[in-house]
């Protein structure tokens, strides 16, 4: 086993080696054609002396738009990226392509591990290879997450510097001005478009503009407070202190909560996916373990059994591994998600066959289940749209039910095989300690045993007596004694019975293949209630966030109920679909609109955001409506982060959960009882055999 792991370790490295050669080459005599010229364009005045990996990074941009597969996540990357590295292409393919390349340089050792460790088993070896889509997802992603993160905390000293330059000018686009012309981080970037949105002519639509593009809602609040500002002047707190200054110390709390709960976050969960993910790759080296140690348990693992509690541990890790994203991902509810507005879902419901099979399965629209299901998307924050939903649906379960015939025919294939490949005594059983004499004796029967298979397999019709007859024929046997032939006639027999009928797929497969496909059919349901649930335990932060807002604004001149509303609409992520329909009701009539809201929405401290708000439309003013916002601060901060905890710690232990589940399947369901099992079974027939003796 060590000296094959060497072998493909070696084979693999050697690989690698020249690939990297070759495409070194190729890549230098290519440096000055196509789209390179453009790489060196965009780069132009900023090339230094020393080496840099930065027009390796463009080529390989343009490599990857070639390459089908890698195309996907390059073009993903870049719809996030964009919004980040506002109008700067070169910065945006640079980084791209680096994240991408980080990924692969990753992937590339982990396939070989995997190739050298599952080498005896095509099973685990392609699952797993295919599985490695995953992780490439993961691997862009985190990268991706790194840089959001980057930009947050630029974000912090970015503010901090405003606040100096905003002392000296006590003008707000002179001060971004400012610090954008002096500041060589990312965050400039985003400076200088609020800038340019700041002295446009019409700076209301361009800010609305802004609004969509933003990388994060703190800047877009950073955006807005400087247009409100600019328009109608900075005023002084009672303390005497800036207005502008103070919700700008507002948003820089925000964002170090919001830094601290990523952190918090990230540390929970950087390790989960690999442990989820290790009990695959421990499927190999616990298996041949075993069978080395104890002999007795190799018809377990070379058998049917053996396969279907690998096939269940696959399918688990892969379970486990998409919940655990999930339950990460939920979390970045700032962070804009970029979709393709036309994926191959979009493409395939397109075309007539397609759409007509996908519309049979659909609710109709204004049906109780369509509605029901598009409530569903929008709760769980989903970009689908229900077609595409269900040709995902449709695709799972058709997907689900080919695989699952194949695995059977699979497993069949293996019995069949460890039939051919198993050494047994002559009674037909297994014994915990074979002696080299008893192994030399097996293997003999063994070779008489499938000469005979080999002869009569495939006719249902054949008898026992036609075995024993064929076994007398045998210069083994020729000799033996009517005793010994019983025996082996009824070891063979029983053989000849199992190889045929693990010649054809049984009627209750199917049926167990069918249900397969409807569990996979109601999955993406599924996804999407777990999504709901987990997003639910954010609401509380969510709530907190709008009262963030609403203190900003409230000493705003001008500022009314209906622009609270649209402020709080634009940051809101999970209470989003009923503030924005009491946006749209608003001018039929404010109090019921915010009435409506209320019904729609049921949670304690959301409702009394809406209390407040229907008492500023037409009795008392906003800053009186919203007065305990402001005394009562200190003790929301606490709440706050006190409220970070517990979700973190909620989300923790979920993950933890699925991030285990895979490694106590492997363990106690391939290891230790198999082992237990199988252990307490032949020493029973040893004693048994030992008192016979006696």
């Amino acid at each position: 086993m060590s000296m094959n792991l060497l072998r493909y370790v070696l084979i693999g490295s050697i690989a690698i080696f020249v690939i990297i050669v070759i495409a070194y080459i190729k890549l230098m005599k290519k440096l000055d054609q196509g789209d390179i010229k453009l790489a060196k364009q965009l780069k132009e005045g900023t090339e230094t002396n020393k080496f840099s990996l930065d027009v390796i990074y463009m080529k390989l941009y343009t490599i990857y738009l070639k390459i089908p597969g890698l195309k996907r996540y390059l073009l993903k990357l870049r719809r996030r990226l964009e919004i980040i590295n506002i109008e700067d292409e070169y910065q945006t393919r640079k980084q791209a392509s680096a994240s991408l390349t980080k990924a692969l340089i990753w992937l590339i050792p982990l396939t070989i591990v995997i190739i050298a460790m599952t080498s005896k088993n095509m099973l685990v070896m392609v699952i797993l290879l295919l599985f490695e889509i995953f992780i490439v997802e993961s691997l862009v992603e985190g990268n991706v997450n790194k840089l959001d993160n980057k930009l947050l905390k630029e974000q912090i000293e970015f503010f901090a510097e405003i606040r100096h330059a905003y002392h000296e000018s006590s003008m707000v686009e002179e001060a971004i001005y400012q610090v954008a012309q002096t500041n060589e981080q990312e965050v400039s970037l985003q400076a200088e478009k609020v800038y340019e949105i700041l002295i446009a002519d019409d700076p209301e639509t361009e800010l609305e503009k802004y609004y969509d593009i933003a990388p994060n809602s703190y800047l877009k609040e950073f955006a807005g407070i400087s247009y409100l500002t600019k328009e109608f002047g900075d005023r002084r707190s009672d303390t005497g202190a800036s207005l502008y200054l103070k919700n700008l110390n507002n948003i820089t709390q925000e964002m170090q909560l919001e830094i601290l709960k990523r952190d918090k976050l990230d540390y929970v969960f950087q390790s989960l996916s690999v442990i989820a993910l290790a009990a695959v790759l421990l499927l190999e080296p616990l298996k041949a373990w075993a069978i080395s140690n104890f002999s007795f348990v190799g018809s377990f693992y070379n058998g049917k059994l053996g396969t279907i509690a690998e096939i269940i541990i696959l399918v688990l890790t892969v379970i486990c591994y998409i919940m655990i994203r999930k339950i990460k991902d939920t979390t970045k509810n700032n962070v804009m998600e970029v979709e393709n507005e036309h994926p191959w879902q979009d493409k395939l419901y397109k075309k007539p066959i397609p759409k007509i099979v996908v519309d049979a399965f659909m609710p109709r629209k204004k049906t109780k289940e369509y509605m029901k299901i598009t409530k569903l998307l929008k709760e769980s924050a989903s970009s689908q749209k229900i077609e595409w939903m269900y040709v995902n649906k449709l695709l799972m379960a058709v997907a689900t039910f080919i695989i699952s015939i194949l695995m059977f025919f699979y497993i069949h294939n293996v019995s069949t095989n460890w039939i051919y490949e198993e050494v047994l005594l002559e009674d037909g059983t297994t014994s915990m300690i074979m002696s080299p004499k008893d192994t030399k004796k097996g293997e003999k029967i063994l070779e008489v045993d499938n000469s005979i298979l080999d002869k009569l397999k495939g006719d249902n019709s054949v008898t026992k007596e036609r075995v024993r007859l064929e076994l007398s024929l045998t210069s083994y046997y020729e000799e033996a004694d009517d005793e010994t032939l019983d025996v082996a006639a009824d070891r063979v027999y029983t053989k000849l019975k199992t190889i045929n009928a693990e010649s054809k797929i049984q009627w209750y497969e199917v049926l167990i293949s069918m249900a397969f496909s409807v569990i996979a059919y109601m999955f993406p349901n599924i996804l999407l209630i777990f999504q709901k649930k987990m997003r639910e335990l954010e609401m509380e932060d969510e709530v907190m966030q709008f009262q963030t807002i609403i203190l900003m604004l409230m000493k705003i001149e001008r500022v009314n109920v209906e622009m609270i509303l649209e402020w709080i609409e634009r940051y809101s992520n999970i209470f989003r679909v009923p503030i924005s329909k009491c946006v749209n009701n608003y001018e039929s009539g404010a109090w019921e609109a915010l009435e409506e809201l209320k019904e729609d929405v049921t949670y304690p401290q959301f409702v009394g955001i809406v209390e407040s708000l229907q008492a500023a439309v037409e009795k008392i003013p906003i800053k009186e409506a919203f007065d305990e916002l402001e005394t009562e601060r200190e003790y929301y901060q606490e709440k706050r982060k006190e409220s970070n905890e517990r979700l973190i710690s909620k989300r923790g232990l979920v993950g933890k959960v699925f991030g285990f589940a895979p490694m106590i399947a492997l363990f106690v369901g391939y290891l230790i009882a198999p082992l237990v099992i199988l252990g307490l079974m032949n020493m029973g027939s040893t004693m048994s055999a030992m008192q016979s003796m006696v």
